[in-house]
């Protein structure tokens, strides 16, 4: 049977490429973004190179959206075996420097109302569908931002780039991963929070060391793991990062 999956933010970047490897794998996609155009476009790129994906309007700080896409797939599909939480924003403006005393709260507030509270209030309302899956899978796409590890230690060469806001929402979106893997341990589903990398994208600046394809593999691994894979884990290409 076909495994159905979704991935948010998927016009463009680590999420178009995710979801590109998910359909690769035979695996029905549905391709999440809030830009009807784009994530139109998106679809038709794929769909060119016969995968099987399918565009969906979903802006993970609407919850009429988020109601719509689970009528939606508990209408067509039944079940999802695969949610993908990829969709996220940089406001802070600039990586370098600590903007702790001088960041708004406006930005604050419009950061995690994408990176963690839409994220979340999607994720709830998907659940009863991901139980239906024999397997269900959630990865969380995070940030090495996001650790308190990282950002202890002065020889990391991330130690120096302590933008708040985007930081912030990330570190709440790994105790989301703990906290709901602890919750559904006694279940089939397993969840996990991946590190993409410095990447070539909107957020990671056309710098980073990697393409959007690389930064995509970790979230795809940690999809397709089976029943003897982890949960409750912050990991990148396999090692795990510290929380």
């Amino acid at each position: 049977m076909t495994k159905i999956a979704l991935v948010t933010g998927a016009n463009k970047g680590i999420g178009f490429e995710t979801a590109k490897q998910l359909a690769q794998q035979n695996i029905k996609v549905l391709l999440g973004a809030r830009n009807e155009t784009e994530g139109k476009k998106a679809e038709g790129i794929l769909r060119d190179l016969s995968l099987d994906v399918t565009y969906i309007k979903l802006d993970i700080s609407d919850s009429t959206d988020i109601e719509n896409v689970k009528n939606y797939i508990e209408g067509e599909h039944g079940a999802l075996d695969i949610l993908i939480n990829n969709a996220a924003v940089f406001l802070d403006g600039e990586w370098f420097g600590n903007n702790t005393e001088t960041v708004t709260l406006k930005t604050l507030r419009d950061t995690f109302d994408i990176n963690y509270f839409g994220t979340v209030e999607l994720t709830q309302a998907l659940l009863p569908a991901i139980r239906k899956s024999d397997a269900g899978r959630i990865v969380n796409v995070s940030s090495v931002s996001g650790s308190f590890g990282v950002h202890l230690d002065e020889t990391h060469w991330l130690y120096a780039l302590k933008p708040y806001a985007y930081s912030a929402s990330k570190t709440a979106l790994n105790q989301f991963t703990v906290f709901l893997a602890n919750a559904l341990s006694d279940s089939k589903i397993k969840v996990n929070a991946v590190n993409p990398g410095w990447v070539q994208t909107s957020i990671g600046s056309d710098q980073a060391p990697l393409t959007p394809a690389e930064g995509a593999k970790s979230g795809v691994e940690m999809a397709l793991i089976d029943e003897n894979g982890p949960t409750g884990t912050f990991s990148q290409s396999g090692e795990i990062l510290p929380w």
